[in-house]
């Protein structure tokens, strides 16, 4: 439907897109207390459990997913609403600026600043400095994970306790993973979607959408590189029997790899991160859905943290696909995956 009203004039796919999935306002929640704020200039909503604590609270920081064109704090109010209940944590929902209009790393730089914000702000919402967990759905996910990494190093600010990946998207090197031939046709998430989601963040386009795919817009010499950290050799066996063959790389396109080069950069590409990071990440939680062309950047980033010694807790959907937790509660129905899904994020904030 996007397609066809884009082709007659009305309105482009996006925008399309950005109207069907808006979500829509819900009504007052009895046991929460929820606000729009803004922290350093970006809109948040901050949810605020009404009972009464014994001492300061878990606080949670929620980046959207939506492929960094969709999204938006109403899309993802039942999510947020459900893991402040249930933790019983204070949550901090935050509605960064979209692509194609606001191009890398401006989704980055707002998660960032409104992060370090709470971080500096915590007592006012009753939280504990030393239980700040950062948590993040798709995009969000990809948001988290770099967010997590800049903050490692920093010594004026409380050290995270956590962090909580769900389905994450981690890099944009090779998109000829198993998974991505797998579960190239599954819906929430085609495998053409994912590389135009990252083309529109990082250019405000998709040109070299097929280029990309291909693989010819990494140089040989930076695929070997990063071949340690990005390959089918890393991922279990056991999620190759369904694959079928990933296509080798196509020839290089120096032209392609110009428009392109930055996503060599962890901040747009965590999995790319060197070690000296990857060792001072917090103990973090990954959620993989089976069927998600996804899955192995997931899987892949799981083994990066703990050859790093980063303690991982890993909860894999077999029957999940891409978007199932996004899905809690919409329109009066939910996929047991999903909510399988989202409560072993909330026994995993419950343990910390």
């Amino acid at each position: 439907q996007g397609k066809i009203l884009e082709k007659t004039g009305l309105c482009s796919q996006i925008t399309f897109g950005r109207y069907v999935r808006q979500g829509r306002k819900l009504g007052v929640d009895p046991k929460l207390f929820i606000q729009d704020r803004q922290f350093n200039k970006v809109p948040v909503r901050v949810y605020q459990p009404k009972a009464t604590s014994d001492g300061r609270r878990r606080g949670i920081i929620f980046f959207h997913g939506g492929g960094w064109v969709f999204g938006s704090l109403d899309t993802y109010e039942k999510v947020c609403r459900y893991l402040s209940r249930e933790s019983e944590s204070v949550v901090v929902s935050v509605q960064y600026r979209l692509a194609p209009e606001h191009k890398y790393p401006a989704a980055y730089e707002d998660c960032l600043n409104a992060t370090i914000h709470f971080m500096k702000n915590v007592e006012h919402y009753g939280v504990d400095p030393a239980r700040i967990i950062i948590c993040g759905d798709s995009a969000g996910g990809n948001l988290a994970a770099a967010v997590s990494q800049t903050l490692a190093g920093r010594s004026d600010l409380p050290k995270l306790r956590a962090q909580i990946l769900i389905y994450p998207g981690l890099q944009a090197l090779d998109f000829n993973l198993p998974s991505y031939h797998q579960n190239r046709g599954v819906p929430l998430l085609f495998r053409e979607r994912a590389a135009f989601f990252a083309l529109q963040y990082l250019n405000g386009d998709a040109l070299h959408m097929q280029e990309v795919l291909e693989g010819s817009h990494i140089p040989p010499e930076m695929r070997l590189k990063y071949r340690k950290w990005v390959s089918p050799d890393n991922i279990p066996d056991k999620f190759k029997v369904r694959g079928v063959k990933p296509l080798r790389p196509t020839d290089f396109i120096a032209e392609v790899y110009e428009t392109v080069k930055r996503f060599c950069e962890p901040n747009l590409c965590p999995l790319l991160a060197e070690d000296a990071i990857v060792h001072q990440l917090p103990e973090s939680f990954i959620l993989t859905c089976e069927y998600d062309v996804l899955r192995d950047d997931g899987l892949l980033y799981k083994k990066r943290l703990e050859d790093n010694g980063v303690r991982v807790t890993w909860y894999h959907l077999e029957d999940g696909f891409h978007g199932v937790i996004s899905l809690f509660d919409y329109c009066g129905f939910s996929f047991p995956a999903g909510k399988r899904g989202l409560d072993s994020v909330v026994n995993f904030l419950k343990g910390l």
